[in-house]
């Protein structure tokens, strides 16, 4: 799957720069308080409070040209990235205020604007490919692809392997070992709300996905 992340372009747009004001010490704190903007000749980082989103917002105002707009998705399963094509500021400005929950980097040199948009269905990819299955260790796992290939998406929690035994018949506990194909959002959460009633004591208080 393709891999990429706001912080991540961010990250290696300061080492280009080599400027040693910016360290991952010195941005931690922030990050940890749920919110970062930085300023940097031509970058900006977008951050939830409306002062901080309202500083790209005018940024973008006084754009003269037309930049490009690049959208990642991250899904519940899988992430894509796709152009938006090429759009004055002003229309830029208007998808934002459409959009508040996006992120959003502006990058002046490159006349670009990334924007990450999270999506609560699974990527067409995790459609045609996605699994869920038990490991040795009985973990419940997404898997892409089926369970023996060990691509493992995510972890949700660790099934009490005795007490599934005893309670399943064999071909349900057959199923699970070699995966259970899920292609929708439906069967996603029927999955995992069946499988959560076998999690072992220590996790009852079962793990969900973040959006």
């Amino acid at each position: 799957m393709m891999e990429f992340s706001l912080w991540k372009n961010l990250k290696k747009h300061l080492r280009r720069k080599r400027r040693p004001t910016w360290t991952l010490g010195a941005v931690v704190p922030f990050l940890l308080a749920g919110w970062l903007i930085v300023s940097q000749d031509d970058i900006v980082f977008a951050a939830p409070a409306q002062s901080e989103k309202q500083s790209i917002i005018q940024k973008l105002e006084n754009e003269d040209g037309p930049l490009t707009v690049e959208v990642h998705r991250i899904y519940v399963c899988g992430e894509e990235s796709k152009p938006l094509g090429r759009m004055m500021g002003q229309q830029i400005v208007q998808l934002l205020l459409e959009h508040p929950e996006w992120k959003t980097v502006l990058d002046h040199e490159n006349k670009t604007v990334y924007v990450e948009q999270r999506v609560e269905d699974l990527s067409e990819h995790c459609k045609a490919n996605a699994y869920m299955g038990i490991d040795k260790q009985g973990n419940l796992n997404l898997y892409d692809g089926v369970p023996k290939k060990e691509k493992v998406v995510r972890t949700f929690f660790q099934l009490d392997v005795r007490y599934m035994e005893s309670s399943l018949p064999q071909d349900k506990l057959d199923q699970l070992t070699k995966g259970i194909r899920i292609s929708d959002m439906e069967e996603y959460n029927s999955v995992l709300s069946t499988y959560s009633d076998y999690a072992s004591p220590k996790n009852q208080k079962v793990m969900k996905p973040a959006y």
